[in-house]
């Protein structure tokens, strides 16, 4: 008997081994949500948002695909977005009313829950490997602005300088949200399509080990006052990964995500009423949401390789990659683009 019993064990332990080996790596990415037409973008502006999403997704999927870890595939996605100024995270960062870029992130590993977050940081480059750090090097989950400067610099991270996250269209848009009868002297840097854009980054992995991690970062809303922080830092509300269900990355109207528990009231449907992740994405984003007045989206992938990218906005910058190819959108689900 004592055998036969270590020899289902070791049949037990194979069987779960190929399973995990046989997990198909995916990466999926967004850059914010909002009231986007077509005609809101020029063809060269268009491309380039493009361009910058499939370079966010080959670099996290060739993460993957060298046997890194889905926590090192998000983190690199997302860095690539922090850098590139096009999106309200790190280097686009928007302003807040006091003309200051006070950025926040999350990451979420869905092995064992760890998460790690920061709150209006300041002088951080990239704000999402702050995040990590906070969650691999610390007893805590959240830490904010000074603090959390402080310990950035202990652990040796890239600084700069508040300039660094200038961009004159982002000014603009401060200056039309400050002073609005005063919109025609203002110069059109930014067009006013994106004053109704919710920015955000994020990205959401599966690696070939079956784990789950999921991250996100933002510059949050222009205008903002008394240091407000919005869903992207708060586990649960913008940011949430389990092995046991499904990793998710938001964007949208902060106020109501953190209320409506967005990311977890997702992965928290997968487990609890056993619906499939296009079901539960549908019942928050397109029901629970709507019925708030709240506007956003989300992507998400369960611990099967499902991807979904669910939003209630007219489009969200968007893509995915996987052993079946890849694809990145802006506008409705008829605008999908396929390429290398």
């Amino acid at each position: 008997m004592k055998y036969c019993s270590l020899l289902l064990a070791c049949c037990s332990l194979l069987f779960v081994n190929s399973n995990a080996l046989s997990a198909e790596p995916r990466l999926v990415i967004h850059g914010g949500a909002g009231t986007i037409a077509k005609s809101d973008l020029t063809p060269k502006l268009e491309q380039a948002y493009l361009d910058q999403l499939k370079q966010a997704l080959h670099v996290g999927y060739g993460v993957l695909e060298n046997g890194g870890t889905s926590l090192d595939a998000v983190s690199a996605a997302v860095v690539v977005l922090e850098d590139s100024p096009l999106f309200n995270a790190g280097k686009g960062s928007s302003f807040s009313h006091e003309g200051r870029n006070e950025l926040d992130a999350s990451i979420m590993d869905g092995r064992d829950l760890s998460a790690g977050a920061v709150a209006g940081v300041r002088l951080v480059k990239n704000p999402i490997k702050l995040a990590r750090t906070v969650m691999e090097n610390s007893v805590h989950v959240m830490m904010a602005g000074s603090g959390a400067e402080a310990f950035a610099r202990e652990n040796a991270l890239e600084m700069v300088e508040p300039d660094y996250f200038y961009t004159e269209r982002r000014w603009q848009m401060l200056q039309r949200a400050k002073y609005p009868k005063e919109q025609t002297r203002i110069q059109p840097v930014a067009p006013l399509w994106e004053e109704r854009k919710m920015g955000t980054v994020g990205a959401v992995a599966i690696d070939s080990e079956g784990n789950l991690a999921a991250a996100t970062s933002t510059g949050g809303m222009t205008n903002k006052r008394y240091q407000r922080i919005g869903d992207s830092p708060i586990i649960g509300a913008g940011t949430y990964a389990d092995n046991a269900s499904c990793a998710v990355s938001a964007t949208g109207h902060g106020e109501y995500f953190i209320r409506a528990n967005v990311a977890h009231d997702i992965c928290a449907r997968l487990m609890y009423k056993k619906i499939p992740l296009q079901q539960a994405a549908d019942e928050v984003i397109q029901q629970k949401l709507v019925s708030m007045g709240a506007k956003g989206g989300i992507i998400a992938i369960d611990n099967s390789g499902e991807v979904v990218m669910n939003f209630n906005t007219t489009g969200m910058y968007r893509g995915k990659i996987g052993p079946d190819g890849l694809e990145v959108a802006v506008y409705g689900e008829k605008a999908v683009i396929s390429g290398e």
